[in-house]
């Protein structure tokens, strides 16, 4: 195969697919200059928008293109933009041959714990998967009803329950990270029931709609392929012999043998940190960011990023990414922005309000949000204890409780009040999304005043590069503390703990941030346990 990188085709030809299509095919001959017999395929390996001219609005591609006479084209046209493609297929690890006892245990079904489970049990490690909450169904029902009503399973939440915290958010998969290992996650995805697109879409998403599905169809290949899935089974004690793990006890009274396990908690299993630390495995506190989320019209969001381009077929709800470094050195960002989409409870904890963004796959809700986030570092913790930054978290999930008037109504503001510091007394034309609903509240009741600080610098610098960013009528709702943990759960060279068998892995233990490095990092996990033993039956 080809590879042909910054191949730009205008929006109008890309509205329709077979347009679309022909328009890459004209693109690809012109490029490598070839007849049409000699071109025998072609797929998209990428897909982004170029929006930086605004009256000029493109599509730029790289395809992987099969063609006739291969060595011929690659040897004439290399150097411009035309390279071989590489070998993007997945290897595992070889099989190791120490011998396991019993099957390892995976602890949380988020996307690193799904991963792992999956890849141990499609290699024949038939692992037990052990989820505190319930399935996604069950799950739905029961963060339905908190939406609705205020009542609040501590449970089985935005937080905790099959697919883990990113179910109920946007399905974002984009990441940072650079690794082969996201094509074979996006892959595995796809197989599951998500959209195709994400194979090579520069921002793809699921939708929480459609991630719903998804994931249950990954826990049925987990089952089909050798494994366990238990749901309402929450670790609540860890079984340690000699420094090596030995067992677990579930809901506080069944033993569970295990020298194997992987430990995919996520970010908001306060009460197993602590189990963990009261039995001793090496934690450290982590820095990680707090402030608030913001609603705009997605209206004013799609024409401030496209201009006239905005609604146009296949553009979709713009989205935008921002960063400032602040005068008294603290930096605030824009984090999970979520087009058309909702604020949402996301507290698992009682008398704790926290919020979060999710949208579906169309995202054609009427408002976008995003995260307006400042870091925060230990130094900000009221002490050295490892477990400090849950403490921080919780301090301000409570003073928005009470701010809101409880039963997980959110405090919000107008951003101009908000600016001015001073109280809200009614919405103008942009409506709150979140649910069970806001009560009018001063924002800075709820955050640290170095990041109320920071969050009206910030928002004034975001004015400056998308005009009307700070709209007066834009809404506040706070608080946003689960950006990511506040622990990381030390591990060595090969993701064990201080505890032999203890693998931590995910966002939880403090290794990956977003549904995508999540799903890596326990891909890297089972990786990890495959070369070491043997599986349990033959794969």
């Amino acid at each position: 195969m080809i590879r042909i990188a910054d191949i730009k085709i205008g929006i109008t030809r890309a509205a329709d697919l077979d347009v679309e299509i022909s328009a890459l095919r004209y693109s690809i001959l012109s490029r490598l200059r070839i007849d049409e017999p000699e071109l025998i395929d072609f797929k998209i390996f990428k897909k982004s928008i170029d929006a930086r001219k605004k009256e000029e609005i493109t599509y730029v591609y790289t395809v992987d293109v099969e063609v006739r006479n291969e060595s011929r084209v690659q040897g004439r046209y290399r150097g411009r933009g035309i390279t071989p493609a590489p070998d993007l297929a997945y290897q595992c690890a070889t099989l190791g041959n120490e011998r396991l006892d019993q099957r390892p245990v995976v602890i949380g079904m988020g996307p690193a714990g799904l991963f792992a489970g999956l890849l141990l049990a499609k290699n024949g490690y038939q692992p037990i998967l052990l989820e505190r909450g319930e399935d996604v169904e069950t799950r739905t029902a029961k963060i339905n009803r908190f939406w609705n009503s205020g009542q609040l399973d501590t449970e089985s939440n935005v937080q905790f329950g099959e697919g883990g915290a990113g179910t109920f958010s946007d399905g974002k998969l984009t990441t940072l990270i650079n690794d082969r290992r996201c094509r074979m996650v996006l892959e595995e995805f796809i197989a599951a029931g998500a959209p195709p697109e994400i194979l090579y879409k520069s921002k793809p998403h699921v939708g929480t709609d459609r991630l719903k599905s998804t994931v249950k169809n990954i826990r049925q290949e987990i089952i089909a392929s050798g494994g366990e899935v238990r749901f309402k089974a929450k670790v609540t004690d860890f079984i340690i012999k000699d420094g090596k793990t030995a067992g677990l006890v579930i809901n506080e009274s069944e033993r569970l043998d295990c020298s194997v396990v992987c430990l995919a908690i996520g970010h908001s299993a306060r009460d197993t940190f602590e189990a963990l630390h009261h039995r001793g495995i090496a934690m450290s506190q982590k820095p990680f960011s707090i402030g608030v989320r913001i609603e705009h019209p997605q209206d004013f969001i799609d024409q401030a990023q496209y201009g006239a381009a905005a609604g146009y077929p296949g553009l979709g709800a713009a989205d935008y990414k921002l960063a400032y470094h602040a005068k008294g050195g603290r930096s605030a960002y824009t984090f999970c922005m979520c087009p058309g989409g909702y604020v949402v409870a996301a507290a698992s904890e009682e008398h704790c309000l926290v919020t979060n963004g999710m949208s579906e796959y169309k995202r054609d809700g009427q408002n976008a949000n995003s995260a307006l986030l400042v870091g925060v570092t230990p130094a900000d913790f009221p002490s050295q204890h490892p477990l400090a930054g849950i403490e921080f978290q919780r301090r301000w999930e409570q003073l928005a409780y009470q701010l809101g008037g409880g039963n997980y109504r959110a405090p919000a503001q107008l951003l101009v009040d908000f600016l001015a510091d001073q109280p809200s007394s009614g919405w103008g034309g942009v409506k709150p999304t979140y649910k069970p609903g806001v009560a009018f509240a001063q924002l800075k009741n709820c955050l640290p005043a170095y990041v109320t600080a920071t969050l009206k610098e910030a928002i004034v610098n975001f004015d400056t590069r998308i005009k009307g960013f700070a709209m007066p009528d834009s809404i506040l709702t706070g608080v946003e503390t689960r950006s990511s943990s506040p622990v990381r759960i030390n591990r060595d060279q090969d993701y064990l703990s201080n505890i032999q068998g203890l693998y931590p892995v995910g966002e939880g233990a403090g290794y990956a941030g977003g549904i995508m490095s999540s799903a890596v990092d326990g891909v890297k996990t089972a990786e990890k346990i495959i070369a070491r033993y043997a599986p349990l039956k033959k794969p």
